[in-house]
């Protein structure tokens, strides 16, 4: 039998352990819906989907598959205590942060390119710096190419500059013309060997040499000067024609991606999108009723 001096439970004195324990998640969950840490949050999550982003579909997703593993090996010696393991490990990944640097170089520089480009909007030149009828000249210039299987290889450069591709070539700074593009590419020029790099509506330098892309998935009909035109696009943001000399097809490259077999059409749209910003039958229909806009106020 209890003792009748014994004092009544207190429901808060039973429950106390209880509230203890769970007292560290309700702080947690309280800080954590403060605006400060949602932004940190928020960050952070942007932070890894855009790196999550660059790496799909590029050769730098194995190896960080392969990172990410010795990283877990590692976490598993030290939970297991595996000491040879861990030793071996330990002091191996003392040296992974210049590992990353050069496995993954390509990759870090088109990313930072790919930042400075979307903060560096008002301090530098839009994407659409090309008015309509230079792009006329480089497509009836490649069209006129690849009828007669001459190769060619025109380099337009963007935001990111070229100097140390166009100061190893013939330096022309010449206007931008259908003709002298025929020219520069016919096979009896000396100039023929190489790209021309367009800088605004002028040919910058010719005969340049660029880098070749080292992407092992490409496929083994693509020569060097298409190899060439993938790997300038992979190091900066510029984009590339190319005009194969044994098909006389016509492609486009643009951040190491290539589209061949173009027509002077689809070529027209691929550079006016890539410059732009916007499909050309986008900026044609936003034309088209910014006319119609004005006549309706016109006949008011």
């Amino acid at each position: 039998m209890k003792s009748g001096n014994a004092k009544p439970t207190d429901f808060t004195d039973e429950y106390c352990p209880a509230m203890l324990l769970l007292l560290p998640y309700t702080e947690y969950l309280r800080r954590m819906i403060e605006p400060r840490n949602v932004a940190d949050i928020i960050f952070v999550f942007l932070l890894v989907y855009a790196v999550l982003k660059l790496l799909r579909g590029t050769r730098a997703a194995p190896m960080a598959a392969g990172i990410g593993f010795l990283v877990f090996l590692y976490w598993l010696s030290v939970k297991q205590d595996l000491a040879t393991l861990e030793f071996v490990l330990s002091n191996g990944l003392l040296y992974i942060g210049i590992a990353i640097i050069v496995l993954f170089q390509s990759e870090i520089r088109q990313a930072l390119i790919t930042f400075g480009n979307r903060f560096s909007v008002p301090f530098t030149r839009h994407h659409g710096q090309f008015g309509e009828g230079v792009y006329d000249e480089i497509i009836l210039a490649a069209t006129t190419l690849a009828s007669t299987k001459t190769g060619a290889l025109i380099v337009i450069e963007r935001n990111v500059g070229l100097k140390n591709v166009t100061d190893g070539g013939v330096q022309l700074d010449a206007e931008l013309s259908y003709d002298l593009l025929v020219s520069i590419f016919n096979t009896a020029s000396p100039l023929h060997d190489g790209a021309v790099v367009v800088r605004r509506h002028r040919i910058a330098a010719a005969s340049c040499f660029l880098p070749l892309t080292l992407n092992p998935r490409l496929s083994r009909d693509l020569g060097t000067r298409h190899r060439a035109a993938i790997g300038v696009t992979e190091d900066t943001d510029a984009v590339a024609v190319v005009v194969s000399e044994e098909t006389g097809l016509i492609s486009f490259v643009q951040r190491g991606d290539i589209k061949r077999g173009l027509d002077a059409t689809k070529l027209r749209n691929a550079i006016f999108e890539a410059l732009t910003g916007e499909p050309k039958r986008d900026r044609e229909q936003k034309h088209s009723e910014a006319e119609s806009e004005a006549e309706e106020i016109a006949s008011i």
